[in-house]
């Protein structure tokens, strides 16, 4: 005889041969195989596990008496409003209630043995508090951002996590010292929609279970050190000089390459170099008005540039 927790049972044995043609007899022991039959005696009476007990079917009842006895003045505590934007999760005594949230509009409750808490399906917008955060190249910097995210399953909500707000926030600042502590300086400074995209996939997957959606993740800022700003600042300062000197260069080289030509061109031409020489006393005398010119011909120079 066994005794289970909610029934009993009777076990015994039968044996059943190989054979049916031999017959169990004394002294002799056949072949066989012990087949059980197992008696099941079931009480008059089994506790369900998932069912009210009698206590939660009294409360019920006297519950709804007192809303008849006071009607219409229970209807004050027994109708509850929730708007467009929120939902109703109600708990009849401390189980939750079944359909899934109330709203939006009108619902009743039973006071005395239910409780409701309503959740908010609006875009709530976050900042995650400055993170000083090591880069992969051994680089300190202070890195905000700001999350937006909405409630997608109240029941989740309210029954998988205490605070889903503190949490998520909580939860937004460690994915994004450890986004950041894969990416290095450059990365970090010049691919922040990457960046951004990789925090909220992580987001949205972490928070799933609680009835969270994340839906945008943004880098608001990045500060460095100072002395690390003057480093940067004089090195770019640096470039600059050093291309403003390449530039330089190379306008000359092109200016002296023109002037070759010009001067290839002027000398089959000895018209053109009078007409240079004129066109720069034109423009002096109109510059500088005290300046005295004695013009010289071209010839007389010429004659002595032979020589």
């Amino acid at each position: 005889m066994r005794r289970n927790a909610d029934n009993w049972s009777h076990v015994s044995a039968t044996l059943v041969p190989d054979s049916p043609s031999k017959v169990p007899s004394m002294g002799y022991v056949p072949k066989g195989r012990y087949e059980p039959q197992i008696k099941v005696f079931t009480p008059f009476f089994r506790a369900n596990p998932e069912g009210p007990g009698c206590c939660a079917i009294i409360l019920t009842i006297v519950s709804y008496l007192l809303i008849i006895a006071t009607f219409p003045f229970s209807l004050c505590m027994c109708i509850k409003v929730v708007q467009e934007y929120e939902r109703a999760v109600i708990f009849r005594l401390g189980r939750l209630l079944k359909g899934g949230a109330k709203g939006p509009g009108i619902f009743f409750v039973v006071p005395c043995i239910d409780s409701y808490r309503k959740v908010d399906l609006r875009t709530v917008s976050f900042d995650v508090p400055p993170q000083e955060v090591l880069s992969k190249d051994s680089v300190t910097v202070s890195v905000d951002a700001v999350v937006y995210y909405r409630v997608s399953n109240p029941m989740a909500a309210v029954c998988n996590i205490s605070d889903f707000s503190h949490s998520t926030r909580l939860l937004a600042a460690t994915t994004l010292r450890n986004v950041l502590g894969t990416k290095n300086l450059a990365e970090i400074l010049s691919e922040r929609e990457s960046i951004s995209h990789n925090m909220q996939s992580s987001l949205d997957e972490a928070t799933d279970p609680w009835g969270v959606k994340v839906e945008r993740v943004e880098i608001k800022d990045v500060r460095l050190p100072v002395q690390l700003q003057r480093a940067m600042a004089a090195e770019a300062e640096a470039a600059r000089e050093a291309r403003a000197k390449v530039i330089a260069a190379e306008g000359e080289q092109r200016a002296s390459r023109a002037l070759k030509e010009a001067a290839e061109v002027i000398n089959e031409s000895p018209a053109a170099l009078q007409l240079r020489y004129l066109q720069t006393l034109n423009t002096v005398s109109a510059e500088k008005n005290s300046t005295i010119i004695f013009p010289v011909p071209i010839d007389f120079i010429q004659h002595y540039m032979r020589k």
